[in-house]
């Protein structure tokens, strides 16, 4: 393909940096308008300036890729509210033997959860437990993080819904969701045991230090078994301007009646408005509200949330018995706040009716966790069976929604909508720069040194597609060398073409761990980690470097050698 016009040739080049420069920093100071707002500006370019026409623009929009993040989306909200990845937490801290099976533990768990979950969500709801976990047992939080935005990259690379580009891979290709686990899942297991080996060889000395859980050192800890309580696990949630907290499905259960107070830390100064109170020894959900809407109209640094029960002898129903009152009192240096619940009826009908509505709750939520379970089960099934990745997801959405009983409008407010209009936005602009000519003549330029028949074609390839994944982000550099590298790997035979898809599919994914900023996965964990309530941690762009560096060279290697013998 030859250039296009020289306008045409400036013009797309300038909406196509713009979106860049957008995307990998979406702070800039001359316009801080984010990643979302930047794609739809290049889009918006490529149009005005007559790189590409509207109804150009219209057809380079792949609905099914966007009817796969839409039903996975969906389908990650609910197993969150099913509890499932507070199970993933728990399996972490189940009987652990020490920092370094802990820290295996995490490298396995957040593979494995993200090849299911995809990366993004595995990180945002299993930052904090992670930090919470260290930290209760006096271990560094930096090899955990590490360990888990890495594995979760390398884990994610082994199936289609794993990651975004993995989902642009599986429906340009036609490659089914079984073959797609067939050639990647080997390279996966390998990747993910020698990233962990590195990391237990970089942080073998910080992780030596005994590994202790005297209740002196864990006196705010839970009783019981794990270091952290189930329902002690910070649960988050998708909405479309950012990630919030939210309760599971059985956070307010009546049998659950500790309270405990609850500080707000410094780190809580810079961010009000994103504070969620979890008590659990509400009765109505009226009473929450009133006491959010108190907490949030405090303006001091400090403020303690207190929820206690107690019986008034003075206050006694017809039958004698005595009526307690739960009292929640929230103070700062400003005013105090009292919620006093009415006296609860303690007949012998009310003890009854006590009883049995914890018992009726309780198989209502295991029979529609089972139902969720099961549905993301057949969803699975039905991609290993080579069915319409897209509409599978989207019917296992709907499926979902059907069966919640209620309004929808409260699960869809957490899809990440911001995500399906950048990816629109994305791919207008990658479609406007590809008809500059631009990516094709640069490419005829490396193709014939990187085609996949030797050795040397293969390494100079995935060096092409670490650098471009990590100065170009590696959605659009799948974009940009997809159907170039596929076209390229089909004059040698059918079955390269599928390998060379495989080969971009993993080394895109582990390109991510090179630096902080090669994946929204690391950026996740880099923010969750910042922000938490009562473990902030900051994980700077150096220290993920210094680890990033020789793991992604490793596993791209490795990995590499297996993806190309299948």
């Amino acid at each position: 393909m030859a250039l296009a016009s020289t306008d045409k040739v400036v013009l797309g080049c300038v909406a196509f940096t713009i979106f860049w420069v957008l995307a990998v920093f979406p702070s800039v100071p001359f316009m801080p308008v984010g990643r979302t707002a930047g794609s739809l500006l290049g889009a918006m370019l490529m149009v005005l300036f007559r790189v590409m026409t509207p109804e150009e623009a219209y057809a380079a929009v792949d609905l099914p890729i966007l009817g796969l993040l839409f039903g996975t989306m969906v389908v990650s909200i609910f197993l969150e509210r099913a509890d499932m990845f507070g199970y993933l937490g728990s399996a972490l801290a189940w009987r652990s033997r020490g920092s370094k099976d802990l820290l295996f533990r995490v490298c396995l768990v957040s593979a494995v959860a993200s090849a299911l979950f995809t990366n993004d969500t595995c990180c945002v709801v299993l930052t904090e437990f992670i930090l919470k976990l260290a930290r209760q047992n006096n271990l560094p939080p930096q090899p955990f993080l590490l360990a888990l935005a890495s594995s979760s990259n390398i884990g994610s690379s082994a199936t289609p819904i794993g990651n975004p580009q993995n989902l642009v891979i599986a429906v340009q290709s036609g490659i089914t969701f079984g073959q797609f686990l067939v050639g990647v899942f080997p390279a996966m297991i390998v990747g993910v045991a020698a990233n962990t080996c590195i990391l237990l060889c970089y942080f073998w000395k910080y992780l030596s230090v005994p590994y202790e859980k005297d209740q002196e050192a864990n006196a705010g800890a839970p009783e019981g078994g794990g270091v952290v309580a189930d329902d002690e696990v910070t649960s988050h949630r998708f909405t479309p301007a950012r990630m919030s907290h939210a309760s599971s499905v059985n956070g307010g259960d009546a049998s659950d009646c500790v309270s405990e107070p609850m500080r707000r830390s410094d780190s809580l100064n810079r961010a009000p408005d994103t504070l969620a109170m979890r008590s659990r020894s509400y009765n109505s959900e009226g009473d929450i509200q009133v006491a959010i809407r108190s907490m949030r109209a405090s303006s001091m640094s400090q403020e303690m949330v207190e929820v206690s029960t107690v019986c008034d002898g003075g206050r006694r129903d017809d039958v004698g018995g005595v009526g307690p009152r739960k009292i929640t009192r929230t103070t700062s240096h400003q005013r105090s706040v009292i919620i006093e619940d009415a006296p609860e009826a303690n007949g012998v009908d009310g003890e009854k009716d006590k009883a049995a509505e914890p018992k009726e709750k309780r198989w209502k939520v295991l029979v529609w966790k089972s139902a969720v379970y099961l549905t993301t089960l057949g969803m699975l099934v039905a991609l290993l069976m080579g069915l319409n990745m897209s509409w599978s997801a989207i019917t296992a959405a709907l499926v979902l929604l059907a069966l919640d009983f209620t309004d929808a409008q409260a699960c869809l407010e957490k899809v990440s909508y911001s995500l399906l209009i950048f990816f629109c936005g994305m791919f207008i602009t990658v479609a406007g720069f590809n008809k500059t000519g631009i990516p094709n003549a640069l490419w005829e330029l490396v193709e014939p040194y990187s085609r996949i028949n030797s050795a040397k074609g293969t390494a100079l390839l995935a060096v092409v597609i670490l650098v471009l994944s990590n100065v170009a982000s590696n959605v659009p550099t799948v974009l940009l060398l997809g159907s170039r590298v596929a076209a390229s790997a089909a004059v040698i035979s059918p079955a390269a073409e599928k390998k060379a898809w495989l080969i971009l599919a993993f080394v895109s994914t582990v390109a991510g761990n090179l630096t902080l900023l090669g994946s929204a996965a690391n950026l996740i964990v880099c923010e969750q980690a910042r922000r938490a309530q009562f473990f902030g941690y900051n994980l700077t762009f150096w220290s993920h470097l210094r680890f990033g560096v020789p793991s992604t060279i490793i596993v791209t290697a490795i990995g590499l050698l297996i993806v190309v013998s299948y």
